[in-house]
C-alpha cells in the first residue's frame, strides 16, 4: 500500500530530507578512474563559483539548466558526470581577507606573505564553502566525489606543468610592457577585467615652447599629470601646419627637459590640436610610438598612482592632486591655453572600482596567436557549436583581434609562478621544482618569482586537469572532451575562449585511448557551448543592489520551494532571451506542484479502495506499456497516446536546449491532459464496491485496466517531470514504491520514451471531439445561467462520427458537462441557446425563468455602452493622422478591441431581439 500523504504539499518538509539523502547515498557519484562500462558518457563541468561567492539568480539559472540536463541524460541510461568545484578567485579572495585585516588594524605587508596566506586558507576553510553548501541544499545532481578546489595539490601541480611546458615551447615570455594597473590592489589586471564608464571630463590644451625660443606648439591631453614623463611630441607627417617644424626641440614645461618634435601617423590632425605628447611608460599607444622611435621610457608614478620623482615639487602627490597643482603652475606661467569639456571612457577595475592607470611593468605573457589559431579552427570546423549561434560571431571577433595575454598578477594569493631569479647574476629560470643552485653562476640562494598567475589561467585548464592531466588516466580517456558547457555571456572570453585555447593546445599532444594521434575535434574541451540568458526582475530591469531589485534565490526558495523556482526559470529559459523573474509565476508553479500532490493523493486512494475490494494488483515501475487489450477504455488509450507525443516534444526540446518548450510541454500535459481531463474521465471506470463478509470480489476487467492505466500513466508522468521538479517527484516515487527494488530513487529510473506508449490517432481524435463538445456545452450552460449543480438535456446535430461518439459516451457528457439526456436533431440548430463546433451543433434545452423587463433594461444599457466603445474605436481607426503615427502594436490592439466589442454588441443585440414581447 502506498504511503499516506499529508493533505497539503509542504516543500519545506521534504526538500532538505532528499537533498541530504542524495549526498549521503552518493547517488550521483561515478567511480574514479574505472574502465568504461560501455555506457555513453554525458559530461559537464560546472563553471566554478568563486570561494567568495553566495548563490545569486544567475547561479540558480545555470545550475537549474545543468541539473535538468544531467538528470535527463542519467535517466536515458548514460553515465552522467557533472563535475563541481570552486575557484580560488585571486583578487576577489585577497580583497576579502585584506578587509578583515584592515578592520583589525593591520595589513598583509605587516603580516608577511606566509602568515597572510595562512589567513587566506583559514578564511577559505570558514567561508569558502558557502555556495557549495547552498548547491547541496538545492539538490544539484553533481558528482560530489569529484569536487575540486583550484588550488588543490594535484591541480596546482598541473598548473605548474602547463606553465613550464608553455615556457619550454617558447610561448611564455617575460617582458616590460604597458598593463592595466589597479592602484588599489596594486596589480596588473587583464583587458577583460576592466570596465569602461563613459563620463564627461576635460581636455586640456597646453603650450609647449620650442627650446630655441622661436615659438611654441599646443598639445591636447586628458591627463596633464603624465606630462612629467613626456619624452617627445608627435604630429602627423601629412599635417601641413607642422611640416616645417619637424625636427625642432621642445622645452618640456615645468620640467625643463628637452624633447624632440617627431612625425608619426598615430597623431590625428582632426583630434585636438593635432599635436600629441608622448609618455611611453603611461599610455599603451605612446608605448608603441616610443618603440617605433626608440624613445626613453620614464616611469613617473609608483604602484599606488602617486608621483615618484624625488626632488620634484610634485613628488608624493596622488595623481589627481598632482594634476590640480600642475594645472595651477601651467596657468601661472601662461602655458594653459584652454580647458574644454570632453567625453571620456574612464577605465575602472571590476574588482576594486579603482580608475586604471596604464603603467609600464615587468610581467609574464603568453604568446597567444598560436593558441588562438587552433581555437578559431575548432569553431570554424564545427567541432564546437555555440547556442545561440550569434555568440560564435562574437567569439571570432574577439579571437581575431587578440593580444598576448598578461598572466602575471602582483598578488600573494594564487598559483605562484614557477620562475626563480638569481640575485647573483640576474638569471631567471623556469622549473617544475625549485632548483638547488643557479645553472649559470652556481649561486645557492635563488628567489622565487613573487607574482602569481591570473586566476583564469588555472581555470582555463580545468576541462582536462580535473580528469588527471598531465597523467594518463581512465577518467581522461572516458570523459574528455566533455559534452557541454553551460555558462553566461560575461565569461565568454575570460573562461570559455581560454579553455578552448588551452584545451586544443595541450590535449592535441595526448594520444587517443587506442593510442592513435588525437585530431583537433577530440582536443576541444567541450562539444557544445550553451550561453544562458540574464535573469532580470519582473519589469525586465537588470538586477542591482543600487536599484534594490536583487532577488535572493534562497529567500524565494524558502517561500515557494526549490521545485517551483526551478520550474519558473526553466519555463522562461529560451536561448537568447533574458528572463523576467516573476513571483506571480513562481506562485503559479507552486500551485502546479500542489496539483500534482493532490493527483497523487487521489491515485493512492484508488489503490487503497481497489485492495479493499479484493482487486489483485501487480505494480511495476518504468516498464514500456506494450499493446493494450481491445477492451481498454478510450481515455486510457488517449492518455497513453498523449504521453507518446509529449515525450517526443520534451526530448527534442532538451536536445535543442529549449528548456522553456520542454517544461511547458510537461506542464500542459500534467495539468491539462492528465489532471483536468484524464483524472475526471477515469473516475467513471473506478467502481470498487465494498465487500461484505464472506463475499467474493467481482473482478471487472475494464476497471482493472483503468486502474493499471492510471498507475502507469502517473508514474510515467512523475519520471517525465523528475528532471524539472526532482524533490516533489522523489517524495511521490518513494510513497508509491517504498520497499520495492526500484524505489531507491526516481533519478535512477528510465526516462519515458515515445516507444514506451502506444500511439492511437483514433483515440486522440475522438477525445478531442468530445472535449470540444463538452467545452461547448459548458459555455452554453454558463451563458444560459444553468445552475452549476443542475443537469440539463442537450440536443445535438452533426456528422455521423460525432453523433456516434456522443451516444457512446453519454456517461462522459453527464459527468463532465452535467448533461441529463442526449437527443439528436435532424437539422442545424440555431438561436441563443445553441452553439456550433467542428462537425456539430448543440443546444442546451433549458428554460430559464427571467424577469423580461429587467433583462431588457440590462441589455439595452449594455448595448448603449458597447455602441460608445465601437464609435470610439471606429473614430480612432478612421483618423488618418493617428494611423500614420501610431505604433503598429497600438493599432493592432485597437483593431482587436474593436473586433471583440463588435462580437459582444452582436451577441447582446441578438439576446435583446430574442426576448419575448
Amino acid at each position: 500500500m502506498p504511503n499516506e500523504l499529508p493533505k497539503a504539499y509542504d516543500p519545506a518538509a521534504i526538500e532538505q530530507k532528499w537533498a541530504d539523502f542524495w549526498v549521503a547515498e552518493k547517488l550521483f557519484d561515478t567511480p574514479l578512474n574505472q574502465p568504461s562500462d560501455g555506457r555513453k558518457p554525458f559530461v559537464m563541468l560546472l563553471p566554478p563559483p568563486n570561494v567568495t561567492g553566495r548563490l545569486h539568480m544567475g547561479h540558480m539559472l545555470n545550475q537549474t539548466e545543468m541539473d535538468i540536463l544531467a538528470r535527463w541524460h542519467r535517466m536515458l541510461g548514460e553515465e552522467s558526470v557533472w563535475v563541481p568545484g570552486t575557484d580560488h578567485a585571486g583578487i576577489a579572495t585577497q580583497m576579502m581577507v585584506e578587509k578583515q585585516l584592515k578592520a583589525e588594524g593591520t595589513n598583509r605587508k605587516e603580516l608577511g606573505r606566509d602568515a597572510f596566506l595562512d589567513r587566506v586558507w583559514q578564511w577559505k576553510s570558514q567561508y569558502g564553502g558557502a555556495i557549495t553548501t547552498q548547491m547541496k541544499r538545492l539538490g544539484a545532481s553533481v558528482d560530489w566525489g569529484r569536487e575540486y578546489f583550484t588550488m588543490d595539490e594535484n591541480l596546482s601541480n598541473a598548473v605548474t606543468e602547463a606553465f613550464v611546458r608553455l615556457h619550454e615551447q617558447g610561448l611564455i615570455y617575460r617582458g616590460s610592457y604597458i598593463v592595466n594597473w589597479d592602484p588599489i590592489q596594486q596589480t596588473a589586471v587583464s583587458d577583460l577585467e576592466v570596465e569602461h564608464k563613459e563620463t564627461v571630463g576635460k581636455i586640456y590644451h597646453i603650450r609647449y615652447p620650442f627650446a630655441d625660443g622661436s615659438g611654441s606648439i599646443v598639445i591636447a591631453t586628458t591627463r596633464p599629470e603624465t606630462m612629467l614623463g613626456d619624452v617627445a611630441v608627435v604630429v602627423n607627417p601629412e599635417d601641413e601646419r607642422y611640416k616645417a617644424l619637424l625636427g625642432k626641440t621642445i622645452k618640456l614645461p615645468l620640467v625643463g627637459r628637452e624633447i624632440p618634435l617627431l612625425a608619426d601617423e598615430w597623431a590625428k590632425p582632426e583630434f585636438g590640436t593635432g599635436a600629441v605628447k608622448v609618455t611611453p611608460a603611461h599610455d599603451p599607444n605612446d608605448y608603441e610610438i616610443g618603440k617605433r622611435h626608440q624613445l626613453a621610457e620614464l616611469t613617473i608614478m609608483d604602484e599606488t598612482a602617486h608621483i615618484d620623482l624625488p626632488g620634484s615639487p610634485y613628488h608624493g602627490l596622488d595623481r589627481y592632486e598632482a594634476r590640480k597643482k600642475i594645472l595651477e603652475d601651467l596657468e601661472a606661467q601662461g602655458l594653459l591655453v584652454e580647458i574644454k569639456d570632453h567625453t571620456l571612457a574612464i577605465a575602472t577595475s571590476q574588482r576594486s572600482g579603482a580608475v586604471i592607470e596604464p603603467r609600464l611593468s615587468m610581467q609574464w605573457f603568453i604568446k597567444i596567436q598560436p593558441l588562438a589559431d587552433k581555437a578559431i579552427a575548432a569553431v570554424e570546423e564545427g567541432h564546437i557549436k555555440f547556442t545561440p549561434p550569434m555568440y560564435a560571431k562574437t567569439y571570432f571577433e574577439w579571437m581575431r583581434n587578440i593580444h598576448d595575454w598578461c598572466i602575471s598578477r602582483q598578488l600573494w594569493w594564487g598559483h605562484r609562478i614557477p620562475a626563480y631569479h638569481c640575485p647573483q647574476c640576474g638569471t631567471t629560470c623556469v622549473a617544475r621544482t625549485r632548483p638547488e643552485r643557479c645553472g649559470s653562476c652556481d649561486h645557492a640562494e635563488l628567489q622565487q618569482e613573487t607574482d602569481v598567475l591570473d586566476t583564469w589561467f588555472s581555470s582555463g585548464l580545468l576541462p582536462f586537469t580535473v580528469f588527471g592531466w598531465p597523467e594518463p588516466t581512465e577518467d581522461s580517456a572516458k570523459f574528455y572532451p566533455t559534452d557541454l558547457l553551460v555558462t553566461g555571456f560575461d565569461i565568454l572570453f575570460f573562461w570559455v575562449a581560454r579553455m578552448i585555447m588551452l584545451g586544443t593546445h595541450f590535449m592535441l599532444d595526448v594520444p587517443m585511448p587506442d593510442g592513435s594521434k588525437r585530431e583537433l575535434k577530440d582536443a576541444v574541451p567541450f562539444r557544445d557551448v550553451y550561453i544562458h540568458a540574464l535573469v532580470r526582475d519582473a519589469d525586465r530591469q537588470k538586477m542591482s543592489k543600487t536599484k534594490g531589485n536583487v532577488i535572493d534565490p534562497i529567500e524565494i526558495i524558502e517561500r515557494f520551494g526549490t521545485d517551483a523556482v526551478r520550474f519558473t526559470l526553466a519555463s522562461q529559459a529560451s536561448p537568447g532571451t533574458d528572463i523576467a523573474f516573476s513571483e506571480a509565476r513562481t506562485e503559479g508553479y507552486r500551485a502546479f506542484a500542489n496539483k500534482i500532490w493532490n493527483a497523487a493523493r487521489f491515485l493512492f486512494l484508488q489503490i487503497d479502495r481497489a485492495r479493499a475490494a479484493g482487486y489483485k494488483m501487480t505494480m511495476g515501475a518504468a516498464n514500456p506499456v506494450g499493446a493494450l487489450p481491445e477492451i481498454t477504455p478510450i481515455e486510457t488509450r488517449w492518455i497513453f497516446a498523449c504521453l507518446n507525443a509529449v515525450t517526443v516534444e520534451v526530448d527534442k526540446a532538451l536536445k535543442d536546449y529549449r528548456f522553456d518548450e520542454a517544461s511547458n510541454a510537461v506542464y500542459q500535459f500534467f495539468w491539462g491532459e492528465f489532471c483536468d481531463w484524464y483524472l475526471e474521465l477515469v473516475k467513471l471506470r473506478l467502481d470498487f464496491p465494498e465487500l461484505k463478509e464472506g463475499e467474493q470480489p467481482i473482478q471487472n476487467p475494464e476497471t482493472a485496466i483503468s486502474l493499471a492505466g492510471l498507475v502507469g500513466v502517473f508514474e510515467a508522468s512523475l519520471r517525465l517531470l523528475s528532471p524539472f521538479m526532482p524533490f516533489l517527484t522523489e517524495e511521490l516515487w518513494h510513497a508509491l514504491y517504498e520497499g520495492k527494488p526500484y524505489a531507491k530513487s526516481i533519478a535512477l529510473t528510465r526516462f519515458p520514451q515515445p516507444s514506451d506508449f502506444p500511439a492511437d490517432d483514433t483515440a486522440v481524435s475522438a477525445i478531442s471531439t468530445l472535449q470540444e463538445l463538452i467545452n461547448t456545452i459548458r459555455g452554453l450552460r454558463k451563458d444560459l445561467g444553468v445552475p452549476e449543480k443542475e443537469a440539463a438535456p442537450i440536443l445535438i446535430h452533426g456528422d455521423h462520427r460525432t453523433l456516434a461518439l456522443a451516444d457512446a459516451h453519454r456517461d462522459m457528457l453527464a459527468k463532465l458537462a452535467r448533461v441529463s439526456d442526449v437527443d439528436f436533431a435532424s437539422e442545424t440548430l440555431t438561436g441563443t441557446d445553441a452553439r456550433s463546433g467542428v462537425g456539430f451543433d448543440v443546444r442546451v434545452v433549458y428554460e430559464r425563468q427571467i424577469d423580461v423587463p429587467a433583462e431588457r433594461e440590462r441589455l439595452t444599457k449594455e448595448i448603449a455602452k458597447l455602441t460608445k466603445g465601437l464609435e470610439a474605436a471606429n473614430r480612432q481607426l478612421g483618423n488618418e493622422g493617428f494611423m500614420a503615427k501610431a505604433p503598429a502594436n497600438v493599432i493592432e490592439g485597437l483593431k482587436k478591441q474593436q473586433s471583440e466589442t463588435q462580437l459582444l454588441y452582436d451577441k447582446a443585440k441578438a439576446a435583446l431581439e430574442a426576448l419575448p414581447a
